[in-house]
Order: structure tokens, then sequence, then C-alpha cells
């Protein structure tokens, strides 16, 4: 009889409630990828932790990451690399285009990842580096202290993203079990001299025969399941809407095919969001004259972050951003499975380029410009 009070008890006791977790683990099983804790999407590196930690995680699969290029191309190339670098460290499938650069020369620049041994030493240069500004950093309000803090130097924990040494290429041997395709547009120009879809320049409308073609062929259709292990596929897109590409935006206020380039974005953002695969497309922004062109660019992407170099400015000569080589603007962050906006914690960002690792920081130098904020 007590026997069966106690089962009866625990049988009271219990409850229909079963954690979801075997969801969960269907999507880690993907490689390099890691569910979010905000929305649950899936997300991915986008080869630098500290951009990471500004989207709130990283890149989620089915959106597209628009990267407005620095005056001279310099570090938003280097953005570029980092996303495909990442992609073939997880082992993922890449696609790379470019109507300037070759795919080939593109992947042989990619930053080789770092190990264990040279990231702890880079952690302790970035301590030294740390130490050194910290007199500048007493100088600092007290209450600007408390912002949240960035992943900014390699720590051996880390498990979901890489760091690279800018200043080694990537091993060949890395790139042997990497499935990568390529699309160049001069080749592709003398392969069919004429292509026209969706009322779309020709190069915009082969790039986006490509992506399709891979994307149904290589297993990569979310609608249509595959009986091979799931991979994803990381697109890059270099430069997109330059003159290269034969659209003339960046040449013209009223440009002769002014609809093109927000045509293939919005039938691009259509193919992401059934597969798995995640895009990051690098746009010459400062040359668009067009503001309501940048306005239709904006509504059709997911995620945008500027990049504002000192190069060839007055802050570049500026003490208060000795240490810096840019600012870094986190315009539009996804909303995804969410009704309110998801708003980035951190607003003023820096980068620096410090011999071999390229990080991003919040810019605290700015408050010194205000004695208001001091009362000392």
């Amino acid at each position: 009889m007590a026997a069966a009070a106690g089962g009866a008890a625990r049988g009271r006791g219990a409850t229909s409630f079963q954690r979801k977790a075997a969801a969960g683990s269907r999507l880690a099983t993907v490689a390099g990828t890691r569910p979010s804790v905000r929305h649950g999407q899936l997300l991915l590196s986008s080869g630098l932790p500290s951009l990471d930690c500004v989207l709130g995680g990283g890149i989620a699969v089915g959106t597209l990451l628009l990267i407005e290029e620095d005056k001279y191309g310099l570090y938003s190339s280097l953005l570029f690399k980092y996303f495909l670098a990442e992609g073939v460290v997880c082992g993922h499938d890449l696609f790379v285009a470019s109507a300037k650069e070759h795919p080939d020369s593109i992947l042989k620049e990619l930053p080789a990842p770092l190990l264990d041994e040279q990231r702890n030493e880079l952690g302790e240069e970035a301590t030294a580096v740390k130490s050194e500004d910290f007199q500048d950093s007493m100088k600092i309000a007290w209450r600007y202290q408390n912002l949240p803090k960035m992943e900014a130097s390699p720590t051996t924990s880390t498990k979901f993203g890489h760091y690279y040494d800018i200043s080694k290429t990537m091993s060949p041997e890395l790139f042997q079990p990497i499935k990568w395709h390529s699309f160049y547009l001069p080749e592709e120009l003398c392969l069919q001299p004429t292509v026209k879809t969706c009322n779309m320049n020709s190069a915009y409308g082969r790039l986006l025969l490509s992506i399709q073609r891979i994307i149904s062929q290589e297993g990569f259709d979310g609608s249509d399941p595959q009986k091979k292990q799931k991979n994803i596929l990381r697109i890059g897109i270099q430069s997109l809407g330059s003159l290269l590409w034969g659209d003339d935006i960046c040449c013209s206020d009223t440009p002769e095919d002014i609809h093109s380039l927000t045509k293939f974005l919005y039938v691009l953002r259509g193919l992401l969001r059934k597969s798995l695969s995640a895009c990051i497309i690098t746009i010459p922004a400062h040359l668009i004259e067009n503001k309501a062109i940048m306005e239709r660019v904006t509504n059709l992407s997911d995620t945008i972050v500027g990049l504002e170099s000192f190069i060839g400015s007055e802050r570049e000569t500026n003490p208060l951003y000795k240490d810096y080589h840019g600012l870094v603007h986190v315009r539009q962050i996804p909303q995804l499975n969410s009704l309110i906006c998801d708003v980035s914690d951190t607003k003023d960002l820096a980068f620096r380029l410090k011999r071999k690792l390229f990080t991003i920081e919040s810019d605290l130098l700015k408050y010194c410009s205000n004695s208001d904020m001091f009362p000392f």
C-alpha cells in the first residue's frame, strides 16, 4: 500500500511538459552552427568573433549580410575573406562571385587559422596593448567602463568562431575536403554573350541563375529534403553594384536601370530564405549618388554593417583615435521570429588592425571629447 501511495504521489507530481531538446540537437548537428538563444534561428560565425558579438551571436542561416565598403575597400575585403575562411575551417561549401578579382585569387589569399599556441601568444599581446592603454582608459568616466565587453582577443575556450592570422595565407591542404564554386563575370560573359532574366541586367541575371543552380543541385534547398548530411552554403559577392557589374548606379544620379540591383536582392533573399545558406555582399555605398536606391537596398537586406576608414580623413591624425583605424556602423539587425526590433547592445564601435589580428572594439575614446562628462 505504501509503495502504491508513493507511486500515486509521484504520478500526481509528474508533468506533461517536455523540453524541446530534440529540435535544438538537430540544429546543432550542422557543422559550424549553433541555435540562437534570442530567436532560435540557426547561426553561423562571420569569421570575426567580435563582429558575431555585435550581431547578436552570429549570422542567421537564410539571411543576407550587407557590408558597406570603406573608401578604399581595404577593410571590407578583410571581412569578406574572414567569412569565407570560416567556411573552409567549418567544412561549409563556398560560392564566390566577383567581377574584379578572380575567385581563385581570393581563395588563395584567405587568412590562415590560428593554432592554440598562436592564439595564446596573441592573447598575451592583446593584454599588453590593453595595459599600455590603461592610463588613457582612466580618463574615461566610470559609468562608461560598464559598457558591454566584446571578445576582441583570442581565448582557448571559444567553440564558435575562429581567429585568423592575416599575415599568413591558408594552407592548400585545408581546401582539399571543401567543395567550392566560382563566378567570375568576365569568364561568364564569354560563355554566354546575352542573358537577361527578371528585367535586370545580364550580369545579375547570370549570377542569380548560378546561385539557384547550386542551391538546387547541391542539396541546399530546404523545400526539397536531401538524404545526404546537411551542410551550409556560404555565398560571397564582392563589390556588387559597381560599374564592373554593368550597373551605373555608382556613376549617375539617374541610372539607366534604376531597379536592377533591387530586383536582384529581392530574388536573392527568396532563394536564401528557403535554403541552408547565408550570403555576404560588399557594396560601394559611398559611390551611390541616388539615396533612394540605397534606401531600397537597405529594406532588402537583413543585416547592414558600414565601415568608415580613417585613411585620408581628419580622424587619421586625431589623437583621440590614435589606436584605431576606422569606425563600424551597425545600421540594421534582422528581426527574426520576433515582434520587437532587435537592437545592438553597443552602438559606438571602432576597429583596429594590430599585427596579425583585425578586431572590433567599443569606441570609448569618443567620450573624451566631451569635458562635461568628467568631474575632475
